[in-house]
């Protein structure tokens, strides 16, 4: 299963930009989306922005993440089922 995960922009310089999410930061590229700040939330995959979503929503979409058990550092699932 492929998921976006929601991050928030630490850092921005061109299209290349730092991403932070429960105390790991990534490096991403943003050319999918207009104008990224820092502080922003955005949803990754495969290493690119593909969506700015608001702060709730990151919040929520996290907490859903991890009720189903999925490590929103990697994407997997967390338990010996998965």
């Amino acid at each position: 299963m492929c998921l976006a995960v929601p991050m928030q922009v630490k850092r921005v310089e061109g299209h290349d930009a730092v991403v932070e999410q429960a105390g790991a930061a990534l490096n991403i590229r943003t050319d999918l989306l207009d104008e990224v700040a820092a502080g922003d939330y955005v949803l990754v995959h495969a290493g690119y922005a593909i969506q700015r979503v608001d702060e709730d929503e990151a919040r929520e979409t996290l907490a859903l993440l991890r009720m189903f058990g999925i490590d929103t550092q990697t994407g997997q699932t967390t338990d010996a089922t998965g």
